[in-house]
C-alpha cells in the first residue's frame, strides 16, 4: 500500500476566484468588524456601567454583546490580513482551535436566547415567581445542561475532523476553518463527519429553535386569553424573535450552501458563511440597543457625553 502523507498546513483561499480583486473586499468587511466592535463594546459598557440596567434581561442582552464582540475576534482579523497582504497560511492545529472556538462561543448565541425566551416566560406567563425563579443559581438548572451539550457535540465534530487524512488538497475554500469546508478536503470517507456534523445542528440549533418558539407561543396565548395588557414585555419578545429570525435565515442559508452544491458559485457559498458569522454580530447589538428603551436612553446619554 502507497504511503500517504496528509497535509498538516492549509490554505485559507475564500474568495481566491476575484484574483487581483480580493483586496477590495478589505473595506467593507473591516467597516462591518469596526462596527461589531464598537457597537457590542458600547452596549457592554453602557450596560454594566448602569446599575438601573442590572435586571436579568439586561444582563442577558450583555451577554449577548460580549458573545457577539469575541466571535469575530477569532477569524476576522486573520481574514482582514489574508485580503490587505494575502496571508492564508493556518496550521491543522490552528484549524481545528479556531474551529471549535467559532462554534463553541457561536453555540452560545443560540443559549443566549433560550435563556430569554425562558426570561419572558416567567415575566409574562409567571410574573408572581420571576424573580425568583431568575435567581441566578436556580436559573443555572436549566442552562448547564445546554452549555454542556455544547461543549461535547462541539468537541466530538472537531476531535473527528482532526482525526481525518487530508491528502488530496490542502486549499480550503473559505476564510475560515468552517468544518464542512475543511472537511470536503479528506480523502478518506467522510461519512461519520457528515453525521456528526448533522446532528450537532439538530441537537443544538433545531432544538433551541423549537424551544424558543414553543416557549413565545406559550407566551402570547397566555396574553390574548387573559387579555391583559403587556406591550412592553410584547415589544421586549418582538425584539427577540426579530434577532432570531434574521440569525436563523442567514444561518439555513449557509447550511444548505454546502449541501446544495450544483450551479452555485463557491464564492457565494463563502459570502453567506461568512455573513452568518459577522452579520449578527453587527445586527444585534444596534437592534437591541435601539428597541429596548432603557438601554437607547443611557446609550444616547453616553455619545452625547
Amino acid at each position: 500500500m502507497k504511503n500517504v502523507t496528509s497535509h498538516k498546513h492549509f490554505i485559507l483561499d475564500g474568495f481566491g476566484e476575484l484574483g487581483a480583486l480580493r483586496p477590495v473586499l478589505f473595506l467593507p468587511f473591516s467597516v462591518m468588524f469596526v462596527v461589531s466592535l464598537f457597537a457590542n463594546s458600547l452596549l457592554l459598557y453602557v450596560v454594566v456601567s448602569q446599575r438601573s440596567l442590572h435586571s436579568p434581561m439586561c444582563v442577558l442582552i450583555a451577554g449577548m454583546a460580549l458573545v457577539d464582540l469575541s466571535l469575530p475576534m477569532f477569524f476576522v482579523p486573520h481574514m482582514l490580513l489574508s485580503f490587505l497582504f494575502d496571508w492564508r497560511g493556518i496550521s491543522l492545529t490552528g484549524c481545528l482551535v479556531q474551529m471549535f472556538l467559532i462554534h463553541f462561543v457561536g453555540g452560545f448565541q443560540s443559549l443566549l436566547l433560550v435563556w430569554m425566551a425562558l426570561d419572558r416566560y416567567f415575566a409574562i406567563c409567571k410574573p408572581l415567581t420571576y424573580h425568583e425563579q431568575m435567581v441566578l443559581p436556580k436559573f443555572l438548572r436549566f442552562i448547564v445542561p445546554l452549555m454542556a451539550r455544547n461543549v461535547l457535540t462541539n468537541s466530538l465534530v472537531v476531535s473527528l475532523a482532526g482525526t481525518l487524512s487530508f491528502c488530496a488538497s490542502n486549499v480550503v475554500n473559505h476564510c475560515f476553518c468552517e468544518h464542512m469546508a475543511l472537511v470536503q478536503l479528506a480523502c478518506g470517507s467522510t461519512a461519520i463527519n457528515n453525521l456528526v456534523g448533522l446532528m450537532a445542528v439538530f441537537v443544538n440549533i433545531v432544538t433551541d429553535f423549537i424551544f424558543i418558539v414553543a416557549s413565545y407561543v406559550v407566551i402570547f396565548n397566555s396574553v390574548l386569553k387573559s387579555g391583559k395588557s403587556s406591550a412592553k414585555a410584547l415589544h421586549t419578545c418582538v425584539t427577540h424573535i426579530l434577532v432570531m429570525t434574521v440569525s436563523l435565515i442567514i444561518a439555513l442559508v449557509a447550511f444548505l450552501s454546502y449541501r446544495i452544491t450544483s450551479g452555485l458559485p463557491a464564492a457565494v457559498r463563502v459570502f453567506f458563511s461568512t455573513m452568518y458569522m459577522l452579520f449578527p454580530s453587527c445586527f444585534n447589538p444596534i437592534i437591541y440597543g435601539m428597541r429596548t428603551a432603557e438601554i437607547k436612553k443611557h446609550i444616547l446619554r453616553t455619545l452625547a457625553c
